[in-house]
């Protein structure tokens, strides 16, 4: 299940314009330039360990906020996170080498540091996976223009219940500072996210 604003929604095209040689664009031009997206946060990564927002200072980031137990849509971005990252690392690694890729999950309460360590090291090796306490999770996925919602209950074929999380699908790229600069379009597959990267990261 996925949910866009307007806001996202309006800007999902602005961030697939024609790429081509030419030169970096401004920044200050971005698509999300100025947008109030994103913030400090303290999370648990795949060994338990604190990682905070602020500890990715001067790396290029990707953010996407989803869970492990997606049937479809998550895998699938994230997939294409992955794969375009790893085809932009081939064709310029000194500025690969400066992204980094951040999955954070909406669903603690399943997904463990481990589930997601092991999810997240599926797509690309460098990918941090996120999760957290359930308020935790709650005050970064505000900060980052996040909505999401847990679903109720479903029985699954063996019997057990289970349960999908309604959330907001979209993927953004945010420069060394830490500021919003473009949403990558992880519908459009590994290619169309590699060229957007390549499009701001210079």
């Amino acid at each position: 299940m996925r949910r866009a604003g307007p806001f996202f929604a309006a800007l999902a095209l602005a961030a697939c314009g024609p790429l081509g040689g030419s030169p970096a664009p401004d920044l200050a031009t971005a698509p999300l330039a100025g947008a109030a997206i994103g913030g400090d946060f303290a999370l648990t990564d795949k060994d338990g360990k604190t990682v905070r927002w602020s500890d990715f200072a001067g790396q290029w980031r990707i953010v996407y906020f989803g869970y492990t137990f997606c049937p479809d849509v998550c895998p699938v971005d994230a997939a294409a996170i992955g794969q375009g990252l790893s085809a932009f690392e081939k064709a310029e690694p000194d500025l690969g080498a400066k992204v980094t890729p951040i999955f954070v999950t909406v669903d603690p309460e399943r997904d463990t540091p481990a589930v997601v360590g092991e999810f997240t090291g599926n797509f690309h090796p460098r990918m941090v996976g996120l999760t957290g306490t359930p308020d935790a999770v709650k005050a970064t996925a505000k900060k980052f223009a996040v909505w999401f919602e847990k679903g109720e209950p479903t029985a699954s074929e063996n019997g057990d219940a289970g349960y999908m999380v309604g959330h907001t699908n979209q993927t953004v790229l945010f420069d060394p500072d830490g500021n919003p600069i473009a949403l990558l379009p992880t519908d459009q597959g590994g290619a169309a996210v590699a060229a957007e990267i390549a499009k701001w990261v210079r």
